[in-house]
C-alpha cells in the first residue's frame, strides 16, 4: 500500500514534471533521496488532469514491469501534452489544473460480461486492432451501470456500443487505487 507521504510525493512529482514540460524547462528528475522502496516497485499508473471540474487530459502507462515513479513521469507529461482529445496544456492553465493519480492492478480476463462490476472494476475492451480502457472512477462519477459502462468503453475503442456482447470481443477488468490534489 502507498502511504499518505508517498501519495503527496507522487502528486508533487507529477506536477513538477508537467510544469517543466509545459514551460519548456529540462525534464524533471526525481531526487534519488526521495524514492522509497514502494515507489521503485513496478506499477501501472494513470494521471488525470481536470480544470474547473472538467477532464483536461488523461493518459496512462500500462507497463507493469517499469517502476511506479518512471510510469508516473511519463503519464503526467503525456496527459498534459499528448492526449489527442485536447490541445496541449498551456503555462497559464497550470494553476487551474488539478491532478489525480490511479495506481492500477494488473488486468485479468473475464469469461462473461456479467462478471464486470461497474462499481468496483475498470474495464478494457479489445477486438482486432480496437482497444480502449475506462478507469473504475468513470462509472462511479457518472453513475453508470455495467451495460452503460461497457457500451461507453466500446464506443471509446471505435466499436459499436454492443460489441461487448460479441463472442470475439475480449474483456479484462482491473481495480485501482485513486488519490489526487485537493481543490
Amino acid at each position: 500500500m502507498i502511504t499518505l507521504d508517498e501519495q503527496r510525493r507522487v502528486l508533487r512529482w507529477a506536477r513538477q514534471a508537467i510544469t517543466a514540460a509545459v514551460t519548456g524547462q529540462p525534464p524533471f528528475v526525481i531526487p534519488e533521496s526521495e524514492l522509497t522502496d514502494r515507489l521503485r516497485q513496478p506499477q501501472a499508473v494513470f494521471v488525470t488532469l481536470t480544470k474547473a471540474g472538467e477532464l483536461r487530459g488523461c493518459i496512462g502507462e500500462m507497463d507493469f514491469h517499469a517502476p511506479l515513479y518512471r510510469n508516473l513521469l511519463g503519464a503526467a507529461v503525456a496527459a498534459a501534452l499528448e492526449d489527442p482529445r485536447f490541445p496541449p496544456v498551456q503555462p497559464d492553465e497550470l494553476p487551474a489544473i488539478r491532478l489525480a493519480v490511479s495506481l492500477l492492478d494488473p488486468p485479468v480476463p473475464i469469461a462473461r460480461p456479467e462478471l464486470f462490476d461497474a462499481t468496483r472494476h475498470g474495464i478494457i475492451v479489445e477486438r482486432g486492432l480496437h482497444r480502449a480502457l475506462l478507469l473504475p472512477q468513470v462509472a462511479r462519477e457518472y453513475g453508470w451501470d455495467a451495460p452503460t459502462t461497457l457500451a461507453a468503453v466500446c464506443r471509446k475503442a471505435g466499436l459499436p456500443a454492443d460489441a461487448w456482447r460479441w463472442p470475439d470481443t475480449r474483456l479484462q477488468v482491473f481495480t485501482a487505487f485513486d488519490f489526487g490534489e485537493s481543490k
